[in-house]
């Protein structure tokens, strides 16, 4: 009898410490998948190393975000100094040049709303090889065209064609919240010295070669540019959750419904209804001075690259050493007033130009009010 029950409490030990055993192996598991649920709530956000120019250590994802966005400026005014010069070779009159500019308006409006919609559901990486994919489909069929319906055909590519949105996007994404519109002011500085060296060297390769060549020479500089976002600029810039990504791809980039939902958000309607009204006219005047600068002052396109590449000097001067200082002194509503009335008086005062250096006082204010509603505007949008 004292045999029997010997063996059934050693019976009932092997049974409590199997117990305790699976319970045990049964904890671990369950800590192990609630370590990897913590783990996908984690932010997931490709990280980019430091390099240091001069001494001073720099986000290397930030400065490659610079040089796309130094060549993306470069490119564009290469070609917009070169374009007027080329349709009037192929016969094109300025009327009809026009409407080539409208046509290139009205496609990168209607590309904006969907690119945007495309950054944030791919990232900023993928947005800027879009962009500089678009800039370059332009740029060669602009090389190419030798008549002028593909004229109007360049012109198409360039529905996504908007670098500047996607490395806002990245800065935005990697930058501090608290010095954004100080970032943004620093991507216009690149932006700015992009639009001081274009034009010069529009203008040169123009004079010594031909206006198709200078096409070409900015196909060039953005393949380049796909080639610096695919190595140099991560993956992934958003601070975002596994979950949450996984949500976000899902929806469809033609959402309108989404769209239309950050359009009504508190206070961006208006904002982009300010953006519109000073965006307008200064796109008229953009697309058409070269035009100005040809058949009413008569420069050939090394003088005309030498205007532009001043209202790109003025343009660096305000977006990346000006709005940093009025932003730290003023607040951002009274910046947005004061740019309001320089427009206005700026775009009063070119009606009443005649001769090169009263266009070059006049571009001046033009120039800061413009820069400075743009970065206030992006920052308070972002």
């Amino acid at each position: 009898m004292a045999t029997y029950d010997l063996r059934s409490r050693k019976l009932q030990q092997q049974n409590t410490d199997r117990a305790d055993m699976k319970e045990s192996s049964s904890n671990k598991t369950d800590t192990s998948k609630l370590s990897f649920a913590d783990e996908e709530d984690k932010p997931m956000m490709s990280k980019s190393a430091d390099i240091k120019i001069f001494g001073r250590s720099f986000n290397s994802t930030i400065v490659a975000t610079h040089v796309n966005i130094f060549l993306y400026a470069t490119c564009f005014w290469i070609q917009t100094g070169a374009l007027p010069y080329l349709t009037k070779k192929l016969g094109v009159d300025m009327v009809v040049f026009g409407y080539l500019q409208t046509t290139f308006a009205i496609v990168q409006l209607a590309g904006g709303p969907l690119f945007g919609r495309f950054g944030d559901l791919f990232g900023g990486r993928a947005a800027m090889m879009l962009a500089f994919a678009s800039a370059s489909a332009t740029y060669l069929f602009l090389g190419l065209a030798d008549s002028f319906p593909l004229l109007f055909i360049s012109r198409l590519p360039s529905v996504f064609m908007h670098a500047m949105q996607a490395g806002q996007m990245i800065v935005t994404d990697i930058g501090d919240k608290q010095q954004r519109a100080g970032s943004l002011g620093m991507l216009g500085l690149s932006y700015g010295l992009g639009m001081v060296v274009g034009p010069f060297i529009g203008g040169l390769i123009s004079k010594y070669s031909s206006e198709q060549t200078a096409a070409f020479a900015a196909f060039t500089g953005s393949v380049l540019s796909i080639l610096v976002a695919y190595f140099f600029i991560p993956k992934t810039t958003k601070k975002v959750t596994v979950t949450s990504t996984i949500e976000e791809k899902s929806s469809s980039v033609f959402d309108f419904k989404k769209i239309a939902k950050l359009v009504m958000a508190p206070g961006a309607l208006f904002l982009l209804t300010i953006r519109a009204a000073a965006g307008i006219p200064i796109g008229v005047f953009q697309s058409m001075f070269s035009v100005v600068a040809l058949e009413t002052f008569k420069l050939p396109p090394e003088q005309n690259g030498y205007i532009l590449s001043y209202i790109g000097v003025l343009t660096m001067i305000v977006q990346g050493l000006g709005v940093s200082i009025l932003t730290k002194k003023y607040s951002e509503t009274s910046i947005l007033k004061w740019s309001s009335f320089s427009l206005i008086f700026s775009y009063l005062a070119l009606a009443f130009v005649t001769d090169v250096q009263q266009l070059c006082i006049v571009i001046a204010p033009l120039v800061m009010g413009l820069a400075s509603s743009n970065i206030v505007i992006s920052s308070a949008l972002k």
